[in-house]
């Protein structure tokens, strides 16, 4: 033992075996016994046994604590990547070789890089997150921002991260649609109230206060329920427009009926011409701003209801007008009306106030409706008459023409008497079969319609049965002639080989005839005529200045054809041969 403290003794330094070495001279100087000096040497061994045993003590401590420091970095290690979902992770050694220290040292960056990435992605997940709820409260239009998400730390792995960030993006595609909705929804609502007049802002301050124009387009509401008041804003808005436009329509409709029953002036109309331009216009293509607004359409009831009392007012001559364009419609079509009785019963009904002005009106034009009609249903007959008659003319001049013995001397107009002679020669020709056509039709006419078909009250039917006799008369009253001339002329040969040839007193006359020249009507020295009709061209009747119709009708002569007797027997006793006709 005095051997280990008495070690290197000429270092200069106070060491254990310098510390001995005084203490021995202490004692011998003291004369300390052995015995003293033994127990002080144990007690000196004891006491530095104590010491190496809490520094061993100390040392194994620090070890263990360093191998639980070591054991809990490989956990934590190990938990990060699970969490980050690292499988490899190249900063961590694989071997753990080397002391416990060095093996520490090994892992303390990549632990600490792992808890930095583990930071980042918390704050990654909140900020998706917090988006998410952000844009989930706008939808549903509840407000979520006094409440933070959650980041779950057991799974931060950019799988998780991806997923979140694609429910994200489904998320903003879904407010970008619904944004785009809510947009196209207020511009139909400021289209709509601008043409019904209607105050926008108001309107869409009651269905949210984010949708007027003051606020950003990214900070209007999209949740469901403010496109549920869009769409059932729009929906009204439409329906009260469709009212109005119909409503307008009508007002339009009745102010243009009234303006024509009084012939209101351009100038007039030209006042409502804002009421009038949508008179045929569809819901949709009225966009005119305040075109469908309260006060225009309240504008033109007033003018609808001033014009109602000025039409009561001028009844009588509307009511008379439609009267004159009912006799015209008839008179045109040649059917006989009594206009005065119609005219004094309009008069009564007037008076009377029993009926009102418009149902009278009305009835007058559902008069004027069936009047049209029946005009319509006759015009093809009509059309046909008008043809006969003019045949008929033709033929009567013709027999004229065929009567005048200087017909083919050379004076002025000769030639164009002879051209209208040879047309009047293939109309007349035409008439048997333009009678027998116009027969069938008449018939067919009055099978279907079950009364007569008059003309200027006459019926018709008769007029061209007595027609059609007449010229069989005078057929026969023809051949008659002809007969009675050629026994004439025999019995003057016979009388001229007996007696021998002397001057006839008849021949003599033949010269002094008057020359007949065209006639528009005919039938005149006893030739053939057709209907004697009055001065009314084509039995029509005029109006008077009151506004009555000449009740005159056309009085039909029941001699179409009439062969006078005189002139008969002046043809009878002349020499030239008289023409027959065609």
């Amino acid at each position: 033992m005095a051997a280990v403290f008495a070690q290197n003794p000429l270092l200069g330094e106070t060491t254990c075996g310098s510390l001995l070495q005084q203490l021995q001279q202490i004692w011998d100087e003291v004369g300390e016994s052995d015995e003293e000096r033994d127990k002080m040497l144990l007690q000196l061994e004891q006491e530095c046994l104590d010491v190496y045993k809490r520094k061993v003590d100390q040392a194994a401590k620090s070890r263990t604590q360093l191998l639980q420091a070591l054991a809990d970095a490989k956990l934590e290690l190990s938990s990060l990547l699970s969490a980050l979902g690292e499988r490899n992770f190249a900063e961590i050694p694989d071997n753990n070789s080397g002391t416990i220290k060095e093996q520490l040292a090994a892992i303390a960056p990549g632990l600490e890089k792992l808890c930095k990435q583990k930071e980042d992605r918390i704050e990654e997940l909140f900020d998706v997150q917090s988006q998410i709820q952000k844009i989930r409260g706008e939808i549903a239009g509840t407000s979520e921002q006094g409440t933070k998400p959650t980041v779950d730390e057991s799974d931060l792995s950019l799988k998780k991260l991806d997923e979140f960030q694609a429910h994200l993006q489904e998320l903003q595609n879904e407010k970008s649609e619904r944004l785009h909705k809510v947009l196209e929804f207020v511009s139909t609502v400021h289209d709509l109230c601008a043409v019904l007049g209607v105050d926008f802002f108001s309107t869409v301050n009651e269905v949210h206060p984010s949708l007027n124009d003051s606020t950003g387009v990214q900070s209007k509401s999209i949740s469901n329920d403010t496109l549920s008041r869009l769409a059932k804003t729009v929906l009204s808005l439409e329906e009260d427009k469709k009212q109005r436009l119909h409503k307008l329509q009508e007002l339009a409709g009745q102010l243009i009926d009234l303006w024509n029953l009084m012939d209101t002036p351009k100038e007039e109309r030209s006042l409502f011409d804002h009421v009038t331009c949508n008179v045929s216009a569809s819901v949709h293509e009225v966009t005119v701003p305040g075109a469908l607004a309260l006060d225009l359409i309240d504008q033109a009831e007033v003018e609808v209801e001033k014009l109602d009392q000025l039409k009561a007012s001028r009844m009588q001559e509307i009511a008379f007008k439609k009267q004159a364009e009912l006799e015209e419609i008839y008179a045109c079509a040649h059917v006989e009306i009594d206009s005065e009785a119609a005219r004094e019963k309009i008069m009564a009904l007037i008076d009377s106030g029993n009926v009102e002005p418009s149902e009278l009106l009305a009835d007058m034009d559902n008069q004027i409706v069936k009047a049209k009609e029946e005009a319509l249903s006759r015009k093809e007959i009509l059309d046909k008459v008008e043809k006969w008659m003019s045949a008929c003319e033709e033929e009567s001049w013709l027999e004229d023409y065929n009567r005048d013995d200087n017909r083919y001397n050379a004076s002025r107009g000769a030639h164009l008497n002879l051209k209208r002679a040879e047309k009047a020669r293939i109309l007349v020709n035409k008439i048997p079969a333009l009678v027998d056509t116009l027969v069938a039709k008449i018939r067919m006419w009055e099978e279907t319609h079950g009364i007569s078909f008059t003309y200027d009250g006459v019926p018709l039917l008769a007029m061209l049965d007595e027609y059609a006799m007449l010229r069989q008369d005078r057929e026969e009253e023809k051949r008659r002639l002809r007969d009675q001339k050629k026994f004439n002329e025999q019995l003057s040969t016979e009388q001229d080989t007996i007696f021998g040839s002397r001057p006839s007193p008849g021949r003599s006359s033949l010269g002094s005839k008057k020359v007949v020249g065209p006639r528009a009507n005919g039938g005149a020295n006893g030739t053939p005529r057709r209907l004697s009709l009055n001065s009314h061209q084509n039995g029509s009747r005029s109006i008077n200045k009151e506004g009555k119709r000449d009740t005159t009708r056309p009085v039909v002569s029941m001699n179409y054809v009439a062969i006078s007797k005189e002139d008969a027997a002046s043809h009878v006793s002349g020499t030239e041969p008289v023409p027959a006709s065609p």
